[in-house]
């Protein structure tokens, strides 16, 4: 309800010749109905005084639920509707004229005629109340507007059910409250409000949810019959619901009342109601999806999974996530989110080329945007689905063996994104950047050559008899994927060949402690208890397989942690976000872009530079010397590209990272159910499904080259 405030001219003495008579009127009805005399003097004390003196403001400032919607980064595309009441403020130039002669004919037939009160009909009713008679209404429709608003606007439960008791009491202070209003709004106004706020059952709320449910189309398109039916419903909306058994006849009946109404009131002539009651009523109605799980197109559904999660996190929307919730849901935010069409196609069409949704592994896709931290998109072999009936016994044993669903084909967990109960995976030699970092940050220069050796003996305690330990010691001694990576390497050859005896020496010179530092300034979060236990000051130093990615992380993790190296070191806080904006269409400046300096641009650029040795580019200030281990990337991309892959030990997961200047995009291949799987995770599944999607997404777009160090 918008521009309330415009005067109505009223004639003096005619308003207060109404309120007398609702004086001499409220005696009568307290004589007739035998109100001790406290009572009366109470309800006299509450009319005379200025407690209702704030009331049209009250009303006019206040707003119903209204849905929020959330759209894809076109601003255009709608990904979902948030709300607990299915409503959405129309003006009245929206709405169909015939809609509002029909309203009238259905509950005030003299709204036009009358300064609030129907002061003839209020008598009449009081009357017959009193005498023991047929309960009569004579409520106006402003007086309905009024005791509407108020129970929506009521914050104190007690007036809630006070506003809606059918009582002597409540009547006068209503005809009290709807004179009141009509001196600060127009009857357009009025009506507009009527209009918006008027259940229609089904779960309707305002003519705009009406219009969509049960004839899918807008206010302003409403024909005369789909009008009437409407109108007459806001009486009793399950009464005369013509979706159920009983109801169906009470709609007819009650549709021909207001339609004979509207030729009584001149808005249409004998004819068109002929024509009108020959039109069907429909049966059924649209049943309007809410929430993550009824998105408009299954594969948005992680996306805003993530998005919810984030808004729960975000303080300015409440102070607890019940209160973002509720505001989310009544607030009637118009969200546009940092969700690619092109981008999120793209890594579905990839991933499935690659795996199927009842793989017990899943291919997760994460894409972020270099430079804002907007979360691009998000993807896996899943439906976001809570109807999980039909999903597989899980892959992990122990819950197998209870006959235990999985997670797959159908889950709601954030395996792209992490929380919940979702720590993440392992993701292999993607960690190996982390060390580089902290190695060019302390000035040691990426022409830094190691001697690495078949085997690399380090100063790390480790457990004695570990598999990891020089024999016959508690020394962390780790080992390459083969024999013949042993020899003298740079860091750009050593990152292109992922040299584990390189870098694990590298970590342990620049101290452990300071590489996990680097990786959470970089936006690594330790959400499993062991990782974040050994991620404290003073027990990471004896962290020497961390620069081997043994920490668990998520793709989303990943992806932002690369962005920051794209954006010159400047690290943004990942967001789902581009702009948010309340019912007004006032912008809400939260969710944009939160950045800070974590590593110089001379560092970032560096570490980009031996970065593209893995993914078969070249470097510009150095050699990568041949090879890398995804090296098909940048012929498929055909853009510069930079990244690195991964993989655990025994090959539990499979990781790429890949980006360009535009969009990094962080592949891993894992099984949420069974992340210690015994199960060989393959670089042919997940490779494929990261370069193809950064290749749709960078088609005919600019080539831009990374800034020379």
């Amino acid at each position: 309800m918008a521009s309330w405030f415009r005067r109505r001219d009223h004639n003096i003495l005619t308003n207060s010749a109404a309120l007398l008579v609702c004086g001499l009127l409220a005696g009568l009805v307290v004589a007739a109905a035998a109100f001790p005399a406290a009572a009366l003097s109470g309800l006299t004390a509450k009319a005379g005084g200025s407690a209702y003196a704030a009331l049209p403001t009250k009303l006019t400032d206040f707003h119903e639920p209204q849905i929020s919607r959330i759209y894809a980064s076109d601003g255009k595309t709608q990904i979902a509707v948030m709300y607990d009441e299915y409503r959405s403020e129309v003006p009245l130039a929206q709405i169909s004229v015939n809609m509002q002669n029909a309203i009238v004919a259905a509950e005030d037939r003299d709204f036009y005629h009358h300064n609030g009160v129907d002061l003839k009909g209020t008598v009449r009713a009081f009357v017959s109340d009193s005498s023991g008679g047929s309960k009569q209404g004579a409520s106006t429709l402003t007086m309905q507007f009024v005791r509407m608003e108020l129970e929506y606007s009521s914050t104190d439960p007690k007036d809630v059910v006070a506003a809606a008791q059918d009582t002597p009491t409540r009547k006068i202070t209503e005809m009290k409250d709807a004179l009141q209003l009509e001196k600060k709004m127009t009857k357009k106004q009025i009506l507009e409000g009527y209009l918006n706020i008027a259940p229609f059952g089904n779960g309707a709320y305002g003519i705009y949810a009406a219009s969509r449910i049960y004839f899918n189309k807008n206010p302003k398109d409403l024909d005369v019959a789909q009008a009437a039916l409407l109108a007459g419903m806001v009486k009793a909306p399950s009464g005369f619901d013509p979706t159920t058994k009983t109801g169906y006849p009470q709609a007819v009946t009650r549709r021909q009342y207001v339609l004979d109404g509207m030729v009584t009131t001149g808005a249409i002539t004998p004819a068109q109601e002929q024509a009108a009651l020959k039109e069907k009523i429909p049966q059924q109605v649209r049943k309007v999806g809410n929430g993550c799980v009824s998105v408009n197109n299954k594969q948005w559904g992680f996306f805003c999974d993530y998005f919810t999660r984030w808004w729960l996190q975000q303080q300015a929307f409440g102070v607890s996530a019940y209160d973002r919730q509720e505001l989310l849901n009544t607030a009637g935010y118009r969200i546009v989110t940092s969700l690619d069409l092109k981008a999120t196609t793209a890594a579905y069409k990839r991933i499935g080329q690659q795996i199927s949704k009842n793989d017990k592994d899943a291919l997760m896709l994460a894409a972020v945007q270099p430079g804002t931290g907007q979360v691009m998109a998000l993807a896996a072999n899943r439906t976001y689905s809570l109807d999980q009936s039909k999903n597989h016994i899980s892959s992990d044993p122990q819950k197998a063996r209870h006959h235990l669903k999985g997670t797959y084909p159908n889950t709601t967990n954030p395996i792209i994104s992490g929380g919940g109960d979702v720590d993440g995976y392992q993701a292999g030699s993607t960690f190996k950047m982390f060390t580089m970092v902290t190695a060019l940050k302390q000035g040691i220069p990426l022409t830094k050559t190691i001697n690495a050796g078949v085997v690399a003996k380090t100063h790390y305690i480790v457990e004695p008899g570990s598999p990891a330990a020089c024999p016959g010691t508690h020394f962390y001694c780790p080992s390459n994927a083969g024999e013949s990576e042993a020899g003298t390497y740079n860091m750009w050859s050593a990152f292109g060949h992922s040299v584990n005896t390189y870098f694990v020496p590298l970590e342990e010179q620049v101290g452990a402690q300071n590489v996990v530092q680097t990786a959470e300034d970089f936006g690594i979060q330790f959400r499993a208890s062991n990782d974040a236990a050994l991620a404290k000051p003073g027990n990471a130093e004896q962290w020497g397989a961390f620069t081997l990615g043994v920490s668990e992380s998520t793709p989303l993790d990943l992806a932002n942690a690369y962005a920051t190296l794209a954006a010159d070191g400047k690290y943004c806080s990942p967001t789902p976000i581009k702009q948010i904006y309340d019912l007004k269409g006032a912008k809400i400046d939260v969710g944009r872009p939160s950045c800070q300096q974590v590593v110089s641009t001379e560092v970032a650029r560096q570490a980009v530079d031996a970065a593209r040795c893995p993914v078969g580019d070249s470097a510009q200030t150095g050699s990568c010397g041949g090879g890398g281990t995804a090296p098909q990337s940048h012929g498929v991309v055909g853009h510069p590209v930079f990244g690195k892959t991964g993989t655990t030990d025994s090959e539990k997961t499979a990781a790429l990272i890949l980006g360009t200047t535009s969009i990094v995009v962080a592949g891993y291949l894992a099984d949420p159910d069974w992340p210690g799987t015994t199960q060989h995770m393959n670089h042919a599944v997940v490779n494929p499904a990261v370069w193809s999607t950064v290749g749709d997404y960078m088609k005919d777009k600019p080539s831009v080259q990374f800034p020379r160090p």
